[in-house]
């Protein structure tokens, strides 16, 4: 089921969008993450901070009550959560509930919160949860990329909401914001606790990183990242500084991309703007070098077929550089599927407007299929 929602201005799925000043130009360097790590950024682009169509990552609502928690993964390793839980919650009897993944590189304050608490408003029990190696849960060196782990921390997510007393463990379901739509339909694949899955400008980790945007990466340039990232893992080894690349700029330029604008509009300005405690500003978003190449070995859409019959639900802004991922992830998976196109909306759209965001589409979407 392939659906549009939104006004004026939307191109027909499927169809390829004139980017104009969003064109990707090709990759070089040491990586690319979910941010265009790599990517040449030599356009000129300078606007101001764009709090237009409802722009509300720190949304807190009265009908809703937080808790911090923090559980342990297989790997004993713990991982953070906020708790969203509606505050006419019922707690003798057992509700639905979703576990929400931030953008890769982020933390959960940066866009999980929000679709959380907004779907606590709805009545379901809702946890946003830092990925390992980021934000409040454990792992070290901070900013470590380890595909396995991050999908790893959505079945930990399950082990907790699961074992809560007024949740429903046969009716637990989850959002991925970005690279974490990867990350969950990763997990989904192995673990059949997650009944239902949402992504919303989705990255497939993987391919963005083999491949980069619009597949302007030879394999030539391929090799020589990854060649690159292993010759660094010596000086590591021998006591060397552990870098960090790539992610979103700290400061624009005459010559910033758009791209590049559109994740500092979000990540570097009071939009958006968060850094955990005891952690540093200038490493926000930023992988480390040696560990990205990680993402050269990660398939997940291969066998996203087999999520089937549990139903999946992919959204993304019709103008969004990253629209290839979730129509390569909705043409490979199988029936009950949705693919829903947010008209006008881009990537970092989709983080924080909540004039743009569908959420009476999540609403239904997991009401339905959570029933």
């Amino acid at each position: 089921m392939n659906q549009q929602i939104g006004i004026e201005n939307a191109v027909e799925p499927g169809s390829s969008v004139d980017f104009g000043r969003r064109d990707v130009l090709k990759l070089t360097g040491a990586g690319v993450t979910a941010l265009g790590a790599a990517l040449l950024f030599n356009i000129p682009f300078a606007k101001a901070q764009d709090m237009s169509n409802g722009a509300n990552n720190f949304y807190t609502s009265d009908r809703v009550t937080l808790e911090k928690v923090a559980f342990k993964n297989q790997y004993r390793m713990n991982v953070a959560g906020n708790l969203f839980i509606p505050t006419d919650l019922d707690r003798a009897a057992r509700h639905p509930a979703l576990v929400v993944g931030h953008p890769m590189g982020a933390v959960k304050e940066q866009s999980a919160n929000l679709y959380a608490t907004k779907m606590a408003e709805q009545g379901f029990v809702a946890m946003s949860i830092d990925l390992p190696f980021w934000g409040e849960s454990e792992g070290e060196p901070r900013n470590l990329v380890s595909p396995e782990a991050y999908a790893e921390a959505f079945s930990a997510a399950v082990d907790f909401l699961g074992t809560r007393p007024f949740v429903d463990r046969e009716r637990i379901g989850g959002i991925g914001i970005c690279g974490s739509g990867s990350f969950i339909i990763s997990a989904a694949k192995i673990d059949p606790r997650l009944k239902a899955i949402a992504t919303v400008s989705m990255y497939d980790m993987g391919a963005v990183n083999r491949d980069a945007l619009n597949k302007s990466l030879s394999v030539e340039q391929r090799k020589a990242i990854i060649a690159a990232g292993a010759e660094k893992r010596y000086a590591e080894f021998e006591g060397g500084s552990i870098e960090v690349a790539g992610g979103t700029d700290l400061v624009l330029t005459a010559d910033t991309h758009p791209i590049q604008r559109e994740f500092f509009d979000f990540y570097r300005t009071p939009r958006g703007e968060f850094t955990p405690p005891g952690a540093s500003a200038q490493r926000t978003t930023k992988p480390t070098v040696t560990s990205n190449v990680k993402f050269m070995n990660f398939y997940p859409f291969s066998d996203i077929d087999t999520i089937s019959p549990r139903p999946m639900l992919f959204i993304s802004g019709d103008q969004a550089h990253s629209k290839e991922f979730s129509e390569d992830a909705y043409r490979r998976a199988a029936e009950p599927k949705e693919l829903v196109w947010v008209r006008g909306a881009g990537h970092v759209d989709l983080y924080d407007q909540v004039d743009l965001i569908p959420f009476d589409k999540l609403t239904s979407f997991f009401s339905r299929r959570l029933a």
